[in-house]
């Protein structure tokens, strides 16, 4: 009889008894071995053979913030993706990025919209945005076992700050380094192996209380200055219509850009640097 087993197809009492706000501390005890950090890995390092994720740029803004994030995923010497999404909505009203192992990135993005939304029905009310910052965090914490061993991811956090007094300071940034510290940014950041030139591009051109059509403008920039000194980051690639994943947070929560929406900004950055290429 397998493990566990419950002839009666009731359902256990550790599933409807939560008896926890974190999903991740739920599952933990449920099944530890589901979690990104606790899988066992063969000595040595990994990271050569699983697809990379790179870029990624958020940006605060006068009425929230604004995130992109480049195309491409690579794997050594090779480009494994063309098309990967690595820019996904949080919750209603925060955005997060990842760049490093691909497969475990978009798995620690995915629980973190299980926990978020977990807290939500249990408590009954949402996470602050320090509360989520926290607990994405202790996620990343958790993987270091893992990033020791090559497999390293590293998220970009963002969001529009229900509870903030000061309406300048409505949109907050969140950095991460591989041990789960955190780190509020001021303005914008960058994550990914094309970060410093993406952060270069927007030191340039980034101005307090900037408006987010502006912020749209310059966040595609800094990722295309970014593909143009960093061979693992992608560029617009206007042949295959394969363009930046763009979100903003505001108070009217969690948006995309359209297909149409972003080919428009894409390509008036590419006609803008067919004149000038420096930007």
């Amino acid at each position: 009889m397998a493990k566990d087993f419950d002839p009666s197809g009731r359902v256990p009492d550790y599933f409807v008894n939560a008896g926890t706000s974190s999903f991740t501390q739920f599952l933990s005890h449920v099944s530890p071995e589901l979690l990104p950090g606790r899988r066992p890995l063969p000595p040595g390092l990994s990271g050569d053979v699983a697809p990379h994720g790179t870029t990624i740029v958020a940006i605060a803004t006068a009425d929230g913030v604004v995130m992109g994030g480049d195309r491409r995923a690579t794997m050594g010497n090779l480009i494994a993706s063309r098309d990967i999404e690595k820019v996904h909505p949080a919750d209603s009203y925060s955005l997060i990025g990842i760049a490093g192992t691909a497969g475990i990135g978009i798995e620690l993005m995915r629980l973190f919209q299980v926990e978020l939304e977990h807290y939500e029905k249990i408590e009954g009310t949402m996470l602050s945005t320090d509360g989520k910052a926290n607990r994405l965090a202790g996620m990343v914490r958790q993987n270091l076992g893992a990033a020791m061993q090559g497999l390293a991811v590293v998220p970009l956090f963002a969001g529009y700050d229900l509870s903030a007094s000061d309406p300048a300071k409505m949109g907050r940034i969140f950095s991460f380094d591989v041990a789960g510290g955190l780190y509020e940014e001021t303005g914008y950041d960058s994550i990914g192996s094309g970060s410093l030139f993406a952060k270069s591009s927007m030191k340039k051109k980034y101005r307090p209380g900037i408006s987010t059509e502006d912020a749209i403008r310059l966040a595609v920039e800094a990722l295309y200055d970014a593909a143009d000194d960093d061979t693992a980051t992608g560029g617009p690639d206007l042949t295959r219509k394969i363009f930046p994943v763009v979100m903003t947070a505001t108070a009217n929560g969690t948006h995309r850009l359209t297909e149409a929406e972003i080919t428009a900004v894409a390509e008036l950055v590419v006609a803008g640097r067919m004149e000038n290429p420096g930007g």
